[in-house]
């Protein structure tokens, strides 16, 4: 009989923390416990303190779990609660994503301050993102524009860009549903034209390997559909060794025992990009992932990686 809280860690940041609230209710409902059997840890983590340098320049995804990883590890945490999307492919000794809730919409929100969408931007016109897969797909779109650097939570961004620091900023619509800012996109991104980052619109659940206690918690939560998907597309990521410093883009959708997965790779500056489209059954996930990435590894040749250096 569990006496004492379980220990839930969390970054501070609003979308963290709804996160980690939803994770909590699902947790509730899933076993009838109280409110008061579960702890909210909030964590500050290098990327969530230094916001004026893209991720790639200060060390890449690992900047967003490193400090809760460390507790997660010494048990002084019970589990974490993230952004799938900003988990490292390769996780510390140890630990593993043992759950994921159900996933939000994938697509990626347009907030336009000079024009409603992304091809009505003015020429020339700037546009703010942190993200290299963001900034690709805008250039290979239009290339005529101006992409700067934007870090820093939601309402940080939406602040820059009220305050005339670009004419246009993307999110995820996934994180803006969560926040309750629906109203804020002026347009959503087509994922077949603009496909996601791997994992974006889940959250994930990171444990102890073998805390049967914990796993046997969070199993009643785990959404299957959501865990395969996002192993395919983990599984696409790391075998072309992404991380914050290359343009990476890729999702799965799965129907009944069928699993189908698009992937794309991109130069920096989007003049050069290659997709690769695939499918399965769910229980080979994550080797259908894999090898997408090697196939399409293959189709852009060994000079195409050097741009990514």
């Amino acid at each position: 009989m569990q006496t004492k809280p379980f220990r839930i860690g969390t970054r501070g940041s609003p979308l963290a923390l709804a996160q980690a609230h939803e994770t909590r209710s699902r947790l509730m409902a899933a076993h009838g416990l109280a409110e008061d059997m579960f702890e909210i840890v909030v964590l500050s983590t290098k990327g969530d303190r230094i916001t004026d340098r893209s991720l790639a320049l200060i060390g890449g995804k690992g900047l967003f779990t490193e400090e809760i990883e460390a507790q997660l590890a010494s048990g002084e945490l019970d589990f974490a609660v993230h952004s799938s999307k900003d988990m490292p492919t390769k996780l510390p000794e140890g630990l593993h994503l043992s759950a994921f809730l159900p996933r939000e919409d994938i697509r990626d929100a347009f907030i336009g301050r000079t024009a409603k969408r992304l091809l009505d931007l003015p020429q020339g016109a700037t546009v703010g993102s942190a993200s290299l897969r963001r900034q690709a797909l805008i250039r290979r779109l239009r290339p005529d524009l101006n992409v700067i650097v934007f870090r820093g939570q939601v309402d940080t961004r939406l602040g820059k860009l009220a305050a005339g620091e670009a004419d246009a900023t993307l999110l995820a619509y996934a994180g803006l549903k969560r926040l309750g800012k629906t109203d804020v996109p002026t347009e959503l991104l087509d994922p077949v034209s603009f496909p996601p980052a791997p994992a974006q619109g889940a959250i994930c659940i990171e444990s102890r390997i073998g805390d049967d206690r914990i796993s046997g918690l969070l199993c009643a939560i785990d959404d299957r559909t959501t865990h395969a998907a996002v192993a395919c597309e983990r599984a696409f990521l790391a075998t072309l060794d992404g991380s914050c410093r290359t343009p990476i883009a890729g999702y799965a959708s799965v129907e009944g025992d069928h699993i189908r997965f698009r992937g794309m790779i991109l130069t920096p500056d989007g003049s050069q990009f290659h997709e690769i489209e695939t499918s399965g059954p769910v229980s080979d996930a994550v080797s259908l992932g894999a090898d997408a990435g090697e196939a399409i590894r293959a189709k852009a040749g060994a000079g195409f990686f050097d741009s990514w250096a």
